[in-house]
């Protein structure tokens, strides 16, 4: 079963928003970068919040037969980086999120309206 960038992209958000991740934003990159078709970008108000949104993202895109290709920053969960391809889930900290403001930094993508 092949799975779409654009499907991969409603797995990664309904699963954080079912652990409780705050402020998730989905950014449309098609166009616009070659890394990736789409970025999730989320955050925890906790270290253990920030390990159960990447616990629960992992969970179900394995079980949606989509092999993780990186997984960086589950032992400090400050910046929790997850390359599922085309989709990049970019899960912080509270503190994280607010100091590194990765959404203005790719403020030419289009913010794409989920679920």
């Amino acid at each position: 079963m092949t799975v779409s960038s654009k499907e991969l992209l409603q797995i990664a958000v309904e699963a954080a928003d079912d652990k409780k991740a705050m402020n998730v934003v989905a950014l449309d990159l098609q166009g616009v970068s070659l890394v990736a078709d789409y970025f999730v970008i989320c955050h925890g108000n906790s270290d253990t919040q920030v390990q159960a949104i990447a616990t629960e993202i992992r969970k179900r895109v394995q079980e949606s037969g989509v092999r993780i290709k990186g997984l960086e920053g589950m032992d400090s969960a400050r910046w929790v980086l997850m390359d599922l391809g085309d989709v990049v889930v970019h899960i912080f900290h509270r503190d994280e999120r607010e100091y590194y403001n990765i959404e203005r930094l790719w403020s030419d993508a289009k913010v794409v309206n989920t679920v």
